[in-house]
């Protein structure tokens, strides 16, 4: 098959990695991809969110199979475009993706198809949401509606940070239209816990569970990111704790879903929160984690491109996948600043080295190439990644390869996986 994947990040780089190993690939394109990414596959410079132009790529390159890895062009209808072309998709339909594209009408979902979540309401006009907060006291969580690439969620421990928030959010217009509504939700506690399914509109298989690290600075602390690092497996989710997220939150949701007539089909991202109580639903997105993705695929035995293919074409069902029974560990090196404000074009050297440590990838995220020079082109930039005998050999390799990277810029967290290991 000729296969394209859509997007730049490291999420992109690790599917292709995996797609690139499979004898059901022939020939591999990613627009627009990464420095990492051009050494696996054809890369072409065409936005992931211009979605005109990525349906007359596909169209003109007679592509078999397009994968979707951000949530932007998904929200956007690019998947409905491309069915229309008559190219197979992995990917939800704009009506499925609004799971992600909309903070309220995912909790509406869960309210409608009784998915355990946290209490919320739903506001369009900033004295009304604080009014709430003042009428349920602190601490409680603002998150603005729409996509804000993963920082429009604020945790606000007292009642002055919430009215902050919700300034911020819609008076400030800090994510633009994402903050036109926001979402004012109960303060849950326990621990937090990525958890993926492949779904076919019908059928959901799980993946192996995960976990990651939102805060930018060592022990949570500091303001949240995209993702800091990642791990899997996550100690939490034991087989009986998989399950009853199946139970209890996956399959009402695709059920609800497809009775609603937009049946999911993709892969589903519960983020969760995990109590002595049970799971409970923190948010729902409609693609691959970043950095989740890259410890998923370490770990991923089986041919991704049968996995992706199965869910395709409604026969999830069918499959059995299996995974390697090693853990797999990510950190993200990111450059100084991020999440706010930082420099592009910084040189990154030693990526060699790194790589050629045992069971180590190094999956690129925001890099490209500046007259022969590897330079950093993004905030999160690589996600160096382990396969190892458990999480703590895991954590000890990535850092090990971590080590051999000369980048002077760039930062990472010392201390990813640190609660799989204090278990």
């Amino acid at each position: 098959m000729k296969i394209l994947v859509i997007g730049s990040g490291g999420r992109e780089h690790s599917l292709c990695w995996a797609i690139a190993k499979s004898p059901k690939c022939k020939e591999l394109l990613c627009a627009p991809g990464n420095a990492g990414i051009a050494k696996i596959a054809r890369c072409v410079d065409v936005g992931a969110e211009d979605i005109q132009a990525i349906v007359d790529l596909a169209r003109d390159e007679k592509v078999d199979l397009a994968v979707i890895g951000p949530e932007a062009p998904l929200v956007a209808g690019l998947a409905d475009r491309l069915v229309d072309e008559g190219i197979k998709v992995f990917g939800p339909s704009a009506a499925a993706a609004e799971i992600e594209g909309s903070k309220g009408a995912m909790k509406d979902l869960c309210a409608k198809f009784y998915v355990p979540t946290a209490e919320y309401a739903r506001f369009d006009e900033p004295d009304a949401a604080k009014e709430y907060i003042r009428a349920n006291g602190a601490p409680i969580v603002v998150k603005a509606d729409g996509l804000a690439a993963g920082k429009g969620v604020i945790l606000c421990r007292n009642e002055n940070e919430a009215y902050a928030a919700i300034d911020h959010i819609m008076v400030e217009d800090a994510f633009a239209g994402a903050g036109a509504e926001v979402v004012v939700e109960e303060f849950m506690s326990g621990e937090e816990a990525s958890f993926f399914a492949i779904v076919d509109g019908e059928h959901a298989v799980p993946l192996v569970a995960a976990q990651d690290h939102k805060a930018a600075y060592d022990g949570d602390e500091g303001p949240n990111t995209g993702g800091m690092g990642a791990y899997s497996p996550a100690p939490v989710v034991d087989q009986a704790m998989s399950e009853r997220i199946m139970e209890e939150i996956i399959n009402p949701t695709i059920k609800g879903m497809a009775a609603e007539g937009r049946p999911y089909q993709g892969v589903l991202f519960a983020g969760l929160m995990i109590s002595d109580t049970g799971p409970r639903l923190i948010e729902y997105n409609c693609r691959f984690g970043d950095p989740e993705c890259q410890v998923l695929m370490m770990r991923l035995k089986s041919d991704v491109v049968e996995m992706l293919l199965a869910a395709v074409e409604g026969k999830l069902n069918k499959i059995k996948l299996d995974w390697h029974d090693e853990a797999a560990l990510c950190v993200v090196m990111a450059a100084e600043g991020y999440p706010g404000g930082y420099a592009k074009g910084s040189e990154i050297r030693g990526l060699e080295d790194a790589d050629a440590l045992d069971g180590v990838n190094v999956f690129h995220a925001g890099t490209k190439i500046d007259d022969q020079r590897l330079v950093a082109n993004g905030g999160r930039v690589l996600g160096v990644t382990a396969l190892a005998k458990t999480v703590k050999a895991a954590q000890k390799q990535a850092y090990k390869a971590v080590a051999k990277i000369d980048w002077p810029q760039g930062f990472c967290r010392s201390d990813i996986g640190w609660r799989a290991i204090k278990r």
